[in-house]
Formats: C-alpha cells, structure tokens, sequence
C-alpha cells in the first residue's frame, strides 16, 4: 500500500517547444499495489510507470517526446529491412521482475537478435529474455532510475535521446559502457543517428525513412567497392 501522499517530483517545461511533461514520484508502493495499478490502467495510456522497490514514478510524455519516439522507431524498422535482419517491436511494453522488485516500461523496446524465439502474434516473454534494444526519450525527464532498471534486467542494448545529443550504451556484464557504434548496428553511431533524426526539420515522417534507406544503401555499396580492391 501506499504510506506516504503522492510527490510533485517534477513538472517541467521543455524551452524549445513549451510543452509539459509531468512526473509523479510515490515512495513506499507494494509489488501488488504495483501490479494492480497495471491492471487498473491497461494497456491504451500514454503513461509510462516505472517501478523500484518501493518507488513508482509515474511519467506523462510531451507531444515533442512522442514525436522523437515514433521518429527512432521508424528509423530502427527501416535499418532492420534494409539490412535483412528480424524484428518484433513491443513498444512500451511492461518488463517486470518480481524477484528484482523492479519494473519499467520503455519508449520503445525491440527483440531483434533474439526475434526468433518470440512465436506468434502475442507470445509471452520468458523472465529472462529482455529485449535487445530499448529506446529512452530525455527531452525533460531523467531516465537516470529506468537505465538502473535497464541495468538489472540486462536489457543489452540501450539508445537514450537527450537535448545534449544520443548516445548507445551497452550492457557489459558490470553496467553500461558508452560505446562509438550500435553494436546491433555496427555502421550507427550517434552522429549517424543525430543526422537521421535531423531530417525531420525539413520533411515528413516518410522522408526520414527514405533518408536512412538511401544511407544505408550508399554504404552497402561502399563496403561492396572496398572490398574489391
């Protein structure tokens, strides 16, 4: 049960686009209260709750957070297609583990080296397969508690997108180490990524994604003409 009242942790404003995202902090929050306040809100919300023991935090993404989410979600499908990998993408599914006490839901969340292993339209996740990737949004908001989370679970890869830049991390057995390319991706680093989330400035959603396709493909063929001499 709940001990203390709800905290105020933050209510702050993103100054480029002057748009609100709230977060609430409960301190003292059973795994049952937890997993009935689950239930209770189902699965068609646009809160994100991140669990702790004990602490909930309880998150309400800007429309500018939501635009960065879709953007990166949309140039991860298009660089799995291009270079003919598998992919299951469960949003912002729940990955909660009882015996960690410890419970998050990312931006964006993919099983790509391990897709196979995932049968059906709305296969259970086994306990100790985490997604490969997980995607965490900053414009506002610290993800500072969920790459704790991200860290026990071992979820191996992570991309955070904040106002000082992304950056990809990867689990290595002790926490996370920063690293200079995706290791899911070996040509991505966060330059790369920064570019293809900057195209959104002057096209639409589909421009971005012709934008990596093209990308991809113009280093295909220089990989393919190195190669050769």
């Amino acid at each position: 049960m709940v001990t203390t009242p709800a905290q105020i942790d933050d209510l702050q404003v993103d100054d480029l686009q002057g748009k609100v995202t709230q977060k609430v902090v409960l301190e003292n929050v059973s795994w049952q209260t937890y997993q009935a306040l689950l239930a209770d809100l189902g699965n068609h919300r646009a809160s994100r709750l991140t669990y702790d023991e004990g602490t909930l935090e309880i998150k309400m993404p800007s429309k500018l957070h939501e635009i960065i989410n879709r953007l990166l979600e949309l140039i991860i499908t298009a660089l799995v297609e291009e270079l003919g990998l598998s992919i299951k993408g469960y949003g912002s599914t729940t990955l909660d583990r009882e015996d960690l006490q410890k419970g998050v839901e990312p931006d964006s969340c993919f099983f790509i080296q391990n897709a196979d292993r995932l049968q059906g339209l709305d296969p259970e996740l086994p306990e100790d397969l985490p997604p490969d990737l997980a995607v965490e949004v900053d414009i506002t908001s610290s993800s500072t508690r969920r790459m704790g989370i991200y860290q026990q679970l071992q979820v191996p890869e992570v991309w955070r997108y904040t106002k000082q830049g992304i950056t990809i991390s990867r689990w290595s057995g002790g926490g996370y180490v920063e690293c200079e390319f995706s290791p899911t991706f070996p040509m991505i680093s966060p330059a790369v990524l920064a570019e293809f989330v900057q195209q959104r400035q002057t096209t639409d959603d589909i421009g971005v994604v012709r934008y990596v396709r093209a990308w991809i493909r113009d280093w295909q063929q220089n990989e393919a003409n190195s190669s050769e001499t």
